[in-house]
């Protein structure tokens, strides 16, 4: 049962919201997907923030013999919130909330609680730590859904500029987590996705698929950097705004014929479609 609910838990990982926020916002709601993606990126910073602020054990912290090598291998920082628990509620459920269709946010509830059940079954967690992070995941989800993020005039490019800046105060040594959301949010910030998806089954695919590869390309390369360039907080953070702006910009770009272009409302964004 141990490899089902590794299998399970790894549906928490990066790489799987990659995929996801991605998929979500070339395929369903380009504008959508950038409101997500901030809220996603402020869930993350926020979590961060409260695992490393508390600095609370988790079950095995005392007695490793509670979980395996494998699942503490799934189990970085300390215990509370659950970063699992969280972060796939934020996104699992800010999509259900964008979305308002019973089918999905059945499905996404469902998932969201097999990846917590997950999380207590692998004793990487105490249940307080998933409780709390359900429901800062919640309050995210609903910010993804109900909130839209201004980006006219300066502000486009001023937060960024400003979040680098900040990530150049990183002090080495500090969790690399902090430079990673300060990245997800400038980039998601700055992103502008003024395209629509695809309306046919292969365009879907086609886009899915070279822009995922894209996308993964880009992760890939930028991680085969030096480890000690690599972790430094600012490189950090440009790497992780450079993914979202490959995903959210050059992506549609290089695709523009899946992905037609189109016009800048007045709030600086184009409209969902539907």
């Amino acid at each position: 049962m141990e490899t089902l609910w590794l299998m399970i838990t790894n549906l928490g990982r990066d790489e799987v919201f990659i995929v996801v926020l991605a998929l979500f916002t070339w395929l369903v709601r380009p504008q959508g997907g950038r409101e997500l993606g901030v809220a996603f990126a402020l869930s993350y910073l926020l979590n961060s923030a409260l695992k490393y602020g508390l600095n609370l054990p988790r079950p095995f912290t005392n007695d490793p013999s509670l979980a395996s090598e494998a699942a503490r291998a799934t189990a970085g920082g300390p215990g509370l919130p659950s970063g699992h628990a969280q972060m796939s509620a934020t996104l699992w459920l800010g999509i259900a909330a964008q979305l308002r269709s019973t089918g999905f946010t059945v499905f996404a509830a469902l998932l969201v609680a097999l990846i917590c059940a997950s999380r207590l079954l692998l004793h990487v967690h105490y249940p307080s730590d998933i409780a709390v992070g359900l429901l800062l995941g919640a309050v995210f989800a609903l910010l993804a859904a109900r909130v839209h993020f201004p980006q006219a005039g300066l502000l486009r490019w001023g937060v960024p500029a400003a979040l680098l800046l900040a990530a150049a105060f990183i002090p080495a040594g500090a969790p690399r987590e902090f430079g990673t959301g300060l990245g997800l949010l400038a980039g998601f910030w700055a992103a502008r996705p003024t395209f629509s998806p695809p309306r046919d089954w292969a365009g879907r695919l086609i886009v899915a698929a070279l822009g995922l590869i894209m996308v993964f390309a880009v992760y890939f390369a930028l991680a085969a950097l030096p480890h000690e360039l690599k972790d430094l907080g600012v490189v950090r953070t440009l790497r992780y705004a450079l993914l979202v702006l490959v995903a959210a910009e050059g992506v549609p770009l290089a695709l523009r014929r899946w992905l037609p272009a189109q016009p800048v409302t007045p709030q600086g964004a184009a409209q969902a479609v539907h």
